[in-house]
């Protein structure tokens, strides 16, 4: 355990998972010594994940609150809670998110609006709060100067659009950034997350605050597990790769090595 984050107060929403890209930071944060505020819209597997985290780890806090990330009250509060029960907020990542898999013949006006406030407004709403708690100082809990990161889940199937600066956990990202996989309401608001993000971090200089969005490639997670399912029940499950024109396929364990990077100020 290198505690590189022991003493930082971190946010994450979108854990509802056991088996997603959150649930895997939760216990990636917690190995290396941070504090936890875990936010889901479902209250499902909250009380499992903190049992888990508190017997693997049993000098780590962990608090678990049930909301909705895309709504601002809530985003506001759990804010507001890192600055009363720690004195400090220092790293949001922004995981929730939505997928929907209509075709455009099949899509509503009201289902596209609902991807774009789930997938975006959340982020939006992550970064006004998030960036305000973390320019809070606290001298007793050794944060003397303003700083943060802020880190979004965008995707990458629709980068060529934006000319921005993105960080991707190696190079088989890259593949699907021209690749216009997904729905045009999901790939639509996830591009929406990048603007925000390349706006927003001009507004923050001079505060070290950082913002980075993580655009993956194909990632075994809850939200596209049928997919694998499939692909399994066919005997394809290593030949199949719909969304990545290359055929590689993202690993873990390379995504929480950036994720980790990105929570850690540079020298």
């Amino acid at each position: 355990m290198s505690l590189s984050l022991k003493g930082k107060t971190c946010v994450i929403t979108g854990v509802r998972s056991l088996h997603g890209i959150s649930c895997a930071s939760v216990f990636l944060f917690s190995h290396e010594g941070a504090t936890l505020l875990l936010l889901d819209f479902s209250p499902e597997n909250l009380p499992e994940l903190k049992s888990k985290i508190e017997n693997s780890y049993p000098d780590m806090k962990v608090t678990t609150i049930q909301a909705n990330a895309a709504n601002e009250t809530a985003i506001a509060a759990v804010c507001e809670q890192a600055l009363q029960d720690e004195s400090r907020l220092d790293v949001f990542f922004a995981n929730a998110g939505f997928a929907s898999n209509k075709a455009l013949p099949d899509l509503t006006t009201e289902g596209f609006m609902e991807s774009m406030r789930v997938n975006a407004l959340l982020c939006f709403l992550a970064i006004k709060y998030s960036s305000d708690a973390m320019m809070k100082t606290n001298l007793s809990r050794g944060k003397d100067i303003s700083g943060g990161s802020i880190i979004l889940t965008a995707s990458g199937t629709f980068l060529h659009l934006f000319r921005i600066t993105i960080y991707v956990s190696n190079k088989t990202s890259v593949a699907g950034l021209r690749s216009g996989a997904g729905t045009i309401d999901c790939d639509a608001s996830k591009a929406v997350v990048n603007s925000i993000a390349k706006t927003k971090v001009y507004q923050l200089q001079k505060t070290d605050i950082r913002i980075n969005t993580i655009c993956l490639c194909l990632i075994k997670i809850d939200m596209i597990k049928v997919m694998f399912d499939f692909a399994r029940q066919r005997g394809r499950e290593n030949k199949d790769r719909p969304i990545e024109p290359d055929g590689l396929l993202q690993r873990q364990w390379s995504f929480n090595q950036l994720l980790l990077s990105l929570c850690i100020p540079p020298p």
